[in-house]
């Protein structure tokens, strides 16, 4: 294969800071002037928590700009990754929230990082806060299945704000979803440690230390915060825990304090953004709300489809909008699949189609294949096909958004892996559960011939290079899927409707 340049882009990937203040008090959201608010509830220390937000009023989506695939998707749609994560789909999903009334996260946490340019050309890099959240006219829901660290998503929202991005009243957190303390992410360095040279490559945002409490039993959820008398009980117990199982943790007395003092302030700013969610989504869905769900992370994380264990701890496939959202199966409608026009995962663990070499290098730099939470560099390879099939049956994708087309732009031959095999020969007929397969497994490529110039200006799918055409086609007709969004740069006009 020839190389004929290697493009780096040197604008760093930051989020936005400054200070904004929140405020604290009625359980009344503000919300956008197309959403009407119900009778105001006061709050009580006892009975039923409820929300005041109502769904936002119905608007007229489809317009002559409107694109028709997208004015062809379900009342509930939503976007997933397909790899190891750092597919794109904060981008797909900054497109289509104009477009819907709600975007929803129902998994993970502020290890979901997702970069995207406003129409300005601004670049955000957005944790907690759902993609939906650059329109305008968007409320955007952060369901019971998301655990949310409290200092991050604050320092979010200043960073948003202070770019003169609205987020007062747009926000609606549930007053089911966990709470992540420092602690947590405390834990996740020193859970790593402990693993050495068996470590999971996590982000260390303590995304699984605060999970592993919500399964023990013993975790915090954004509702306690409104008892602050048996609040400190409940953290009491948490750190406790923690200081038995790590020897190297060290909790005192004082350390609960602050924290108590610290939750307390938290707990004020946060008020007007907790919301029963599982109620107003409902709510939205009987209403006929156009909704737009945001997976976090991607399906070869999965903590039950992955490359266990070295996964993600939540469910950021299509059952998890279920339980993440506490919505109906049935009222699912387009799942769509995001997939980079190659391959890439970030830590350890098995990656078949890994190049180790120079054409490794190029998609790295060229792609800027570096994380949007960490930093760290990512692993480059061919895209997978197997892993990509497996992915597709399981979620039951209506169509794929394929990214990242032109970072291949420079490669005389590009591959595509589409099998496996044992060592001794013999077929692997779906993506084995085993790792120890998984790595022993030799890959069999198709090799396809690359186009060799720039398509980033190409806004149509018939001007697009035949072997650029031949290679997305050779996709569709592998997996069984159709591709209705390519993607050819990382602006939001970047973007090629099939």
């Amino acid at each position: 294969m020839n190389i004929t340049s290697l493009r780096l882009d040197t604008n760093s990937i930051t989020a936005p800071r400054t200070a904004f203040n929140g405020a604290g008090g009625s359980c009344i959201i503000t919300l956008p002037r197309r959403i009407h608010l119900h009778k105001h509830h006061q709050w009580r220390n006892t009975g039923p928590i409820s929300c005041s937000a109502s769904p936002p009023a119905a608007v007229e989506h489809q317009t002559s700009d409107t694109p028709s695939r997208i004015a062809a998707l379900g009342l509930v749609s939503g976007v997933l990754g397909c790899q190891w994560g750092d597919e794109g789909k904060g981008k797909l999903v900054d497109i289509l929230a104009k477009h819907f009334d709600i975007v929803a996260r129902c998994q993970g946490g502020a290890n979901a990082g997702h970069t995207i340019l406003n129409s300005e050309g601004k670049k955000f890099a957005l944790h907690l806060v759902p993609s939906g959240i650059l329109n305008e006219e968007t409320t955007c829901v952060v369901g019971n299945g998301v655990v949310v660290h409290l200092p991050g998503f604050f320092k979010e929202i200043d960073g948003l704000e202070s770019n003169g991005v609205s987020c007062k009243g747009r926000i609606l957190v549930s007053d089911r979803a966990h709470l992540l303390f420092d602690f947590h992410q405390e834990v996740d360095g020193l859970r790593e440690a402990e693993l050495a040279k068996s470590f999971i490559g996590t982000t260390k945002r303590g995304i699984g230390p605060c999970y592993s409490s919500k399964v023990n039993r013993n975790g915090i959820r954004v509702s306690d915060l409104r008892h602050m008398d048996t609040f400190p009980q409940k953290l009491d117990l948490l750190l406790a825990d923690a200081a038995s199982r790590f020897k190297d943790f060290k909790y005192t007395p004082e350390m609960l304090r602050e924290e108590v003092e610290r939750y307390k302030r938290f707990a004020e700013r946060l008020e007007p953004f907790i919301c029963d969610t599982v109620h107003f989504m409902n709510e939205a869905i009987l209403q006929k709300k156009k909704i737009l769900v945001e997976g976090g992370q991607a399906t070869m994380l999965d903590i039950d489809f992955g490359t266990y264990p070295f996964v993600t701890s939540s469910s950021p496939s299509a059952g998890g909008i279920c339980t993440g959202l506490g919505i109906a199966p049935r009222a699912l409608g387009d799942i769509i699949g995001v997939v980079k026009a190659y391959t890439t995962r970030v830590g350890s663990g098995p990656f078949p189609t890994e190049l180790l070499d120079k054409i490794g290098d190029l998609l790295r730099f060229s792609g800027q294949e570096f994380g949007t939470t960490t930093g760290r560099p990512r692993r480059c390879g061919w895209l997978d096909i197997i892993a990509l099939k497996y992915v597709c049956q399981i979620n039951g994708f209506s169509s794929l958004n394929l990214t990242k087309l032109d970072v291949l732009s420079d490669l005389a031959e590009i591959q595509l892996g589409v099998s496996y095999k044992h060592s001794n020969g013999t077929p692997i007929n779906s993506f084995p559960a085993d790792l120890y397969a998984l790595e022993q497994s030799k890959v069999e490529y198709e090799t396809m011939p690359g186009w060799q110039t720039d398509i980033s200006n190409i806004r149509n799918y018939s001007d697009l290079p035949k072997a650029a055409r031949q290679y997305v086609e050779r996709i569709e007709e592998l997996v069984g899927v159709p591709i209705h969004y390519i993607g050819v740069g990382p602006g939001r006009d970047a973007l090629i409707y099939k």
